[in-house]
C-alpha cells in the first residue's frame, strides 16, 4: 500500500485545463494501480473533512462495535439534538446516518469511543492530523473536532483513505469494511456509471471565531465505478459567496455532471 500511496502523490500527468469555477480540487486516482491521472487545483491543503469524516467514522464505529450492522443501533432523535434539518428530528439507524449527514448520530459515536480512541484509529489510518482536540479552550472535540475545528486533512489524503478502504489495507475487521461501505450511498451517473461517496459542507472560521458564510466548502468523495473500472475521485469546492443549500451536494452534483467528460479524456488502465 505504502508503494501505491507515493504512486499516488507522484503519478499526476497532464491533462487540458477545464474552468471549474468555485473548484479548489478534482482529483482522480486509479483504483487498482494508485496513479493519479488527474490533478487540477490546489489538492494539498488541509481543511475540515465536515460529514466526509462520517466514512472513516463508520469503519472505527463498526469495528469498535459502537455500531452492529447497517440498522443497528436505532437511536433516538433527542431535544437539544442538532436539528437543523428535518431529516435530523427522527430516529436514526447507520444507514439513515450516512444517507442523511445526521450530525447528532456522529456525537453519539464519538462520545461512545472517545478522543483518545478516535485519535488512535485517526493515526492507524493515516487520517489528517488526527487532531480532536475540537475549539481551543472549547472542549467540544467529540462534538464537532470535524466541522470547521480541529482535524483538518487534504484531498490528497482523502484519496489515500479511499485507496486503503476499497483495498481493504485498513487495521480493522473486515466486517468493519463490508458494513461501511454496505451504507455509503451510490449514485446513477451518465454511460453506465456508478458513483459511491460521501459529501461534507462546512464555513471557514474568521479571526473571531465566527462563520465566513461566504466562503463555504463543498466536498464529495469516494469512488467511480463501471465494470471493472474504478477511480477514486475527489471534489472540493469553496464558494466565492454566499449560496444557499448544501456546498457538499452541489460538488458531488456538478462532478456527476461532468465526470463522463473526465473519464473519456483519462489512460487507458
Amino acid at each position: 500500500m505504502l508503494l501505491k500511496i507515493i504512486a499516488a502523490l507522484i503519478g499526476a500527468v497532464a491533462f487540458p485545463s477545464i474552468a471549474w469555477g468555485a473548484n479548489l480540487c478534482t482529483l482522480i486516482v486509479d483504483a487498482r494501480s494508485a496513479q493519479t491521472l488527474y490533478e487540477a487545483g490546489d489538492c494539498t491543503t488541509p481543511v475540515t473533512p465536515a460529514s466526509t469524516f462520517k466514512v472513516p467514522l463508520a469503519v472505527i464505529g463498526f469495528d469498535s462495535g459502537v455500531l452492529v450492522d447497517p440498522h443497528t443501533p436505532a437511536l433516538a432523535f433527542e431535544p437539544g439534538d442538532p436539528d437543523w434539518i428535518e431529516a435530523w428530528r427522527q430516529d436514526t439507524d447507520p444507514a439513515r446516518w450516512m444517507q442523511h449527514s445526521v450530525l447528532w448520530y456522529s456525537q453519539r459515536i464519538a462520545h461512545a469511543l472517545g478522543a483518545g480512541a478516535l485519535t488512535g484509529y485517526a493515526r492507524a489510518f493515516n487520517y489528517g492530523n488526527a487532531d480532536f482536540s475540537g475549539d481551543p479552550g472549547m472542549n467540544n472535540g467529540l462534538d464537532r473536532a470535524w466541522v470547521s475545528s480541529s482535524l483538518k486533512i487534504s484531498p490528497r489524503n482523502q484519496a489515500q483513505f479511499f485507496l486503503a478502504l476499497l483495498d481493504r489495507d485498513l487495521p480493522v475487521s473486515a466486517s468493519a469494511i463490508d458494513n461501511t461501505l454496505a451504507i455509503i450511498e451510490a449514485f446513477p451517473a451518465a454511460d453506465g456509471w456508478v458513483m459511491h461517496g460521501k459529501t461534507g459542507s462546512a464555513y471557514p472560521r474568521n479571526a473571531d471565531m465566527s462563520f465566513d458564510y461566504n466562503r463555504g466548502w463543498g466536498w464529495f468523495v469516494g469512488w467511480a465505478e463501471r465494470g471493472t473500472e474504478r477511480y477514486i475521485v475527489v471534489r472540493l469546492n469553496q464558494d466565492q459567496t454566499r449560496v444557499s443549500g448544501s456546498g457538499g451536494v452541489r460538488a458531488r452534483d456538478e462532478l456527476i455532471a461532468e465526470w463522463p467528460t473526465l473519464a473519456a479524456a483519462l489512460p487507458a488502465q
